[in-house]
């Protein structure tokens, strides 16, 4: 009983924390990249899909069973991606580093401490393949947002010109 609740603990505390600092974000910043955070997490969920099949990983968290740990996807992983757009836009290598030292923190101490608690478990897949993973989705993902803005400023620019 004790492990359970340390697990659903571990999981309330990884959903609701990082919501907590949104409000210093602002709103403006929050609905600009509101697209590319809501994107890599549906991206995110669909490989946690396979990456189960295949049996890459294992979802233990009680607060959400099954295949994809949104307690971890909706949580840090969202909010974390909402911050360094924000704080790195538009600083190709600012956002690289910032994205190299974190996701280096997320693979390893915060992997580490996720399977120790019992809600998370690499199988066939190791840390460091997960750190490249989410390096090379940190690329993909900025030339993702390179387009949206792109594709507003093209926007408002052809409204302005009516």
């Amino acid at each position: 009983m004790y492990k359970y609740n340390k697990k659903k603990t571990f999981s309330l505390a990884m959903i609701i924390i990082p919501w907590l600092t949104i409000p210093f974000m602002g709103k403006k910043s929050f609905l600009r990249f509101l697209p590319v955070a809501s994107f890599i997490n549906l991206f995110l969920s669909v490989f946690s899909l396979t990456a189960n099949q295949k049996k890459w990983w294992i979802n233990k968290n009680p607060l959400s069973p099954g295949y994809v740990d949104f307690s971890y996807i909706l949580g840090p992983y969202y909010v974390a991606t909402l911050w360094i757009f924000k704080l790195t836009y538009g600083n190709f290598p600012k956002y690289l580093i910032t994205n190299m030292m974190l996701d280096l923190v997320n693979a390893f101490p915060f992997g580490s401490i996720s399977e120790k608690v019992g809600i998370f478990k690499f199988q066939k897949m190791k840390h460091v393949t997960w750190y490249f993973i989410c390096v090379g989705l940190s690329v993909f993902i900025y030339g993702f947002q390179y387009l949206v803005e792109q594709s507003i400023r093209g926007t408002s620019n052809s409204q302005s010109n009516q």
